[in-house]
């Protein structure tokens, strides 16, 4: 795998090489499906009903046939619930045959025993649990009441049937973080690994972002703990921005958007960032001639987010050269300028910078597939699958009555 930039004398550092983006990414982010049977108030992709348009069987494998051809290394499968579409296993099956890995994210509600030891007996499969709160009454404030308990019986299954590593996947809020000592033990208790993720203002979280995100000082608390665990905490790279304390942490410490990551949507839009569901940050689509390849490798914008950046502002901060300015989506959906400071700036200056902003007048995300309306934090949802009252067939109107239209339910998956 080589950068598209044009070749230098000197062979650089990997954010030197990565900043001028690479012939295929690196791993990329695909939503199957927007249908969801939980409304989790933080929602990236605002994920509840399904989209009628959503590729078919015979898309996703062609979009699978030109990974395999451009090298990526994995895809990150994620929704909406991934697994409750009827032909998820068979798309698994088909990118792992086709010598491409996969690592899907779930609420835990269709992992059961059976599909845990289906799980454990692959090389090419990684499964990520989603877990808010490292206890009931945080996490389903966040996620919907009885979320706790699917999580958690779903890594009970997974450890059961000796699948060793396997991740749980946090986002972290004002209200979980002081949890990060209970969170790594729910991980050694099952084997796993912790996961960590930054609350970006994207999807449904645009609402509650200003209620959920960390204060200064739990950003503070967050770095330290990173220092003395991040060797064995995943993080997604999604913290590169508390590096302005001064120490970087454990990863790329880059926004990777359109350079070596990028986010593939239900219907095969193709975005910059998994959170930067906005047309502003659209490049194109796999279903436009050329596929998916012509829009990594040609399309406007991927070509400008890979060209030198100025840094703004920034620049003449004694922290840019570890900050890189912070995480273009968190800015764009605060109202901040993408060369201005990031919202959550540990020198202070997104602080001020928000201050001077009109939060009314912030771009929304483009797209909103939930159940009905947008939720709060403090409104829990329950978790329920809307299963048709014969449990043989679910209503065929699926923007209107149920995320899992088509969806028949059958044993061992």
């Amino acid at each position: 795998m080589t950068s598209l930039a044009a070749p230098t004398s000197r062979v650089g550092s990997l954010v030197d090489q990565f900043q001028s983006g690479l012939d295929a990414p690196i791993c990329l982010t695909w939503e199957l499906t927007y249908a969801c049977n939980l409304a989790c108030v933080h929602c990236l992709s605002s994920s509840g009903r399904r989209d009628p348009r959503e590729l078919s069987t015979a898309e996703c494998k062609a979009v699978i046939d030109e990974l395999e051809r451009m090298q990526v290394f994995y895809v990150n499968i994620g929704g909406g619930e991934p697994t409750v579409r009827p032909d998820f296993w068979e798309l698994v099956d088909y990118a792992t045959e086709h010598r491409v890995g996969v690592k899907f994210s779930t609420n835990g509600v269709r992992i059961t025993p059976e599909v845990a030891r289906r799980l454990a007996g692959s090389d090419y499969v990684d499964v990520q649990i989603s877990l808010d709160g490292a206890t009931a009454e945080v996490n389903d404030a966040v996620r919907g009441a009885g979320s706790y308990d699917t999580a958690l019986r779903a890594m009970r299954n997974l450890a059961d049937a000796g699948f060793a590593g396997f991740k749980i996947s946090v986002v972290m809020t004002r209200h979980n973080i002081g949890q990060l000592d209970a969170f790594k033990a729910i991980a050694d208790e099952f084997d796993a690994q912790l996961r960590i993720t930054r609350l970006r203002p994207s999807g449904r979280g645009a609402d509650v972002w200003g209620e959920l995100h960390p204060t200064a000082a739990q950003q503070r608390e967050l770095y330290d703990w990173l220092l003395a665990h991040g060797e064995q905490v995943l993080t997604g790279d999604s913290f590169f921005h508390l590096a302005g304390y001064g120490e970087s942490l454990p990863g790329l410490n880059l926004c990777g958007a359109g350079r070596v990551v990028c986010l593939i949507d239900p219907v095969g839009d193709v975005y910059a960032c998994p959170f930067a569901i906005h047309e502003n940050f659209l490049a194109g689509n796999v279903r436009d001639s050329g596929g998916f390849q012509r829009v990594w490798q040609h399309s406007e914008l991927f070509t400008d987010l890979r060209r030198p950046q100025t840094g703004g502002a920034c620049m003449s901060c004694s922290a840019f050269d570890a900050c890189r300015g912070g995480c273009m989506a968190a800015k764009f959906f605060t109202g901040l300028p993408l060369d201005g400071p990031d919202p959550e700036c540990v020198k202070g200056f997104g602080e001020a910078a928000l201050s001077g902003v009109d939060g009314s007048s912030a771009p929304r995300p483009s797209l909103d597939h939930s159940h009905r309306g947008r939720a709060s934090a403090s409104k829990a949802v329950p978790v329920t699958i809307g299963w048709g009252p014969d449990r043989r067939a679910l209503p065929d109107r699926a923007c209107d009555e149920s995320p899992l239209a088509g969806f028949v339910p059958s044993s061992g998956q």
